[in-house]
């Protein structure tokens, strides 16, 4: 099974997406967007940004958990990954972005 984007609207009002990996395991979120558009536009952006190598930060939390955050060509965050037991998990959370965001279908569920 492919990837897909889950694109949601919160209690709030307010629209977020997922990418999903083929097993349904949640690889990227976004962050909340005003419009539907905005959201949609962000979706577009991981698409295109995510096959680079060099727009990913890879990072570590206060507790030392690996993660990983997208950046778009303007260096604003457009997506942010789970927390990783390792490295090498955040690592093959990236490749798995890589090779699913491109062709990822959109699942609209507003």
């Amino acid at each position: 099974m492919a990837g897909k984007f889950e694109l949601k609207k919160s209690k709030n009002d307010k629209f977020y997406f997922n990418l999903l990996a083929g097993n349904g395991q949640i690889i990227l979120s976004s962050e909340m967007y005003e419009s539907k558009a905005s959201a949609n536009n962000g979706i577009e952006s991981v698409k295109k940004n995510a096959p680079d190598d060099s727009r990913y930060e890879r990072m570590a939390s206060t507790k030392q958990e690996p993660y990983f955050v997208l950046k778009a060509g303007n260096h604003q965050v457009i997506g942010k990954s789970q927390m990783y037991a390792a490295e090498k998990a955040r690592d093959n959370g990236i490749e798995s972005c890589k090779s699913n965001a491109p062709s990822a279908s959109v699942d609209d569920q507003t």
